[in-house]
């Protein structure tokens, strides 16, 4: 793990959600909740879902250590939870995803689009199937404004991206 740039990976991917302190975010594929804390003093709610119980239970510890009262974190199948969330009319105004190597589900970005959000903030280590789950938003009225590369093992080939995507339709 690299300390130094995790905080600039994270950095951007809040910097790219443009949080104004109004919107509720949703933190998808969340882990220990980092990105989703990152972002919680700059939105009014977060939401975050891993499927990971273990994970989900550090992550509501780093909220109590860190005073976040505006977050709540859920132990589920990210695919599974928002397609419940989506067919009971949840919203959300900007989505973190941060998928592991193997990417999103088709499911989940459907459920993704029914939900709406206005922002998707896409971080990915495997640009191969980032770019397969960016035609499916694509696709589903999203289009894409910027990409980050991170630098996070130098002298190695992995490099973590950071995505934007701004609804259209």
């Amino acid at each position: 793990m690299n300390p130094v740039q995790t905080a600039v990976l994270y950095g951007l991917a809040v910097d790219a959600a443009h949080l104004t302190g109004k919107e509720v975010v949703l933190d998808a594929y969340c882990g220990i909740g980092t990105i989703g804390l990152t972002a919680s003093d700059k939105a009014r709610q977060v939401v975050g879902v891993e499927v990971n119980r273990d994970a989900v239970r550090d992550a509501i510890g780093n909220a109590k250590h860190n005073g976040v009262k505006n977050a709540r974190f859920f132990a589920a199948d990210a695919t599974a939870w928002i397609r419940e969330a989506a067919n009971a009319g949840q919203k959300a105004d900007v989505v973190f995803m941060d998928p592991p190597r193997e990417g999103s589900t088709p499911a989940f970005i459907e459920s993704v689009a029914r939900m709406a959000p206005k922002r998707i903030v896409y971080v990915s280590c495997n640009p191969e199937t980032m770019a397969r789950d960016l035609a499916l938003l694509t696709q589903k009225g999203y289009r894409a404004e910027g990409f980050t590369p991170v630098d996070m093992f130098p002298h190695s080939a992995h490099c973590e991206v950071v995505g934007s995507l701004v609804r259209v339709k």
